[in-house]
């Protein structure tokens, strides 16, 4: 039987709620959160991955916990991170790092270089060590649900390490929902496209609910805004305050659609998700690196954020 969203979001009294896709995902995994905080009586923890965008961040790829200071490790790549958690060396702080200042808590930074098996593995003790009863995967924009053809994608490959992480850890029996929050709102995938991956989860019995922005909880997202560097997650906002229409993000590089539907969470039962319309987290899932992730992806004819980073940092090496 398909897991009821709104059994399982109001039973969790100490959700871990994770952005998945790198960068300010994390304020998108912050709608979750505060909706549990505010409104079950929850105590969540939010968390992403060590993958900044490349403004942030010039150098290719995620950091490894070897690269990080200020920062516990509390489980073999997971870390809790504060406000002055960063690039060890380096002036480079993580969308995590900001957000626990503007939560005054400390939260949950991943290193997905293992690949999903060992992300599973970490994230399987650090839920022991934070006695966190849910796990929560929040993908901003819903490039999670990606083919690997459609026009605007981009970055393809974390989302699908983290869902097929999802994946192992529901199989072993640990309490997991997806979630997909912003429809369209990182300039990737459009809308239409991730409405007809989520009509194929539903007609698969994924669909397990939804849950949309209320004003609380859009004003906690807009305080969270003013530190953590997000476009994406912003727009979603924007939406829930009646912003709709032609938006562009990235330097007017990319231009979204936006409307309403956008200020919604879907939340996805993570096994027929993967079934029904995660061919590449299928793609990844036996992988032991980002690396070999990476190569599965490339032979699938999909080209990742990792090889748009790395020819934007060696351009010769890219002719």
């Amino acid at each position: 039987m398909v897991q009821d969203a709104e059994t399982v979001l109001r039973g969790a009294r100490r959700p871990l709620v994770i952005g998945i896709g790198g960068g300010g995902d994390v304020v998108g995994a912050l709608a979750t959160a505060e909706f549990a905080r505010l409104y079950d009586g929850a105590d969540p923890i939010v968390g992403g991955v060590t993958w900044e965008r490349r403004p942030i961040d010039p150098v290719p790829g995620p950091r490894a916990v070897s690269e990080i200071t200020d920062a516990d490790e509390i489980a073999p790549g997971v870390l809790l991170a504060g406000p002055h958690t960063r690039v060890r060396g380096r002036d480079v702080f993580f969308a995590e790092s900001r957000m626990a200042d503007f939560l005054a808590t400390r939260t949950v930074l991943i290193d997905i270089h293992g690949g999903p098996a060992a992300i599973a593995a970490g994230l399987e003790t650090a839920v022991q060590r934070l006695r966190s009863d849910l796990l929560v995967f929040v993908d901003v924009g819903g490039d999670m649900l990606a083919r690997g053809d459609e026009p605007g994608l981009r970055s393809p490959l974390c989302d699908a390490v983290m869902l097929a992480a999802a994946a192992r850890l529901r199989r072993a029996g640990a309490p997991v929902l997806a979630g997909i929050f912003g429809i369209g709102c990182d300039a990737e995938l459009t809308p239409g496209e991730v409405l007809a991956r989520l009509a194929d989860v539903a007609a698969a019995g994924g669909l397990c609910g939804a849950r949309g922005l209320t004003d609380a909880v859009a004003e906690r997202l807009e305080g969270a805004i003013q530190l953590v560097p997000t476009e994406a997650s912003a727009q979603a906002v924007r939406a829930f305050r009646g912003a709709s229409g032609t938006a562009s993000i990235r330097g007017g590089a990319r231009t979204l659609e936006l409307s309403t539907i956008a200020a919604l969470t879907f939340y996805l039962d993570v096994e027929r998700t993967v079934a029904a319309a995660g061919r590449l987290a299928r793609a990844v899932a036996g992988c032991a690196s980002l690396e070999d992730c990476n190569t599965a992806l490339t032979r699938l004819g999909v080209r990742t954020e990792l090889d748009l980073e790395r020819e934007l940092a060696n351009p010769l090496d890219a002719r």
